[in-house]
């Protein structure tokens, strides 16, 4: 075993526990956080990179060898890419069913949320 060996082993290995820990607090954040607005947060944000991480270090593993699982990567990004997509969508859905929290902050334009913006009349 060669010193990139055991170096690439270290990395992998402290990337492979970060994961985990992103991962542990994001289903925890999921178990405990009291509103489903909240709830959003957990799963979408530090799972997703815990998850993220391991499909990493999964296609990474091959690197001493020079093999890289370019399947593994895709998965990561499109993983990377459509969780936030997906949250959004949850976020209107409950914003546009009544149960997301009654106490939004005002937008920033002063005008209505566009979730909440009544359709516009065309002539």
């Amino acid at each position: 075993m060669t010193g990139f060996d055991t170096l690439l082993d270290l990395v992998l290995s402290a990337l492979l526990v970060g994961g985990g820990i992103f991962t542990l607090i994001g289903s925890y954040g999921l178990i405990r956080l009291p509103r489903p607005m909240q709830r959003l947060h957990a799963p979408t944000k530090a799972t997703t990179i815990g998850v993220g991480a391991a499909l990493a270090v999964s296609a990474l593993d091959g690197l001493g060898q020079g093999q890289i699982s370019w399947q593994e990567l895709l998965i990561t990004l499109f993983l990377l890419l459509t969780a936030p997509v997906s949250a959004l969508f949850l976020a209107k859905t409950l914003i546009l069913r009544g149960e997301a929290d009654r106490d939004l902050p005002p937008s920033p334009t002063g005008a209505a949320w566009s979730t909440l913006a009544p359709p516009r009349q065309d002539p």
